[in-house]
């Protein structure tokens, strides 16, 4: 007999639409609110999803000018 489970990787019920969606949020959400704190925009947290480019934004972030850091210009 031959085994056709190997079939049920093309398949994605609405389910899994929805626990992405949810996932998505959860990870997008703080992240975006992180980076509309240190002055950059929240938009940018959709790069947490591709591969190289978190690390990089990871990166800009962490050596980048943050607000408690910068001098008093008031």
């Amino acid at each position: 007999m031959m085994d056709h489970s190997y079939m049920m990787i093309d398949y994605w019920s609405p389910w899994h639409w929805i626990v992405f969606v949810l996932f998505a949020a959860v990870v997008i959400y703080p992240i975006g609110r992180i980076l509309a704190r240190l002055g950059y925009s929240p938009f940018w947290s959709i790069l947490a999803f591709v591969p190289i480019a978190n690390l990089v934004g990871l990166w800009i972030v962490a050596l980048g000018e943050w607000p408690r850091t910068r001098p008093n210009t008031r």
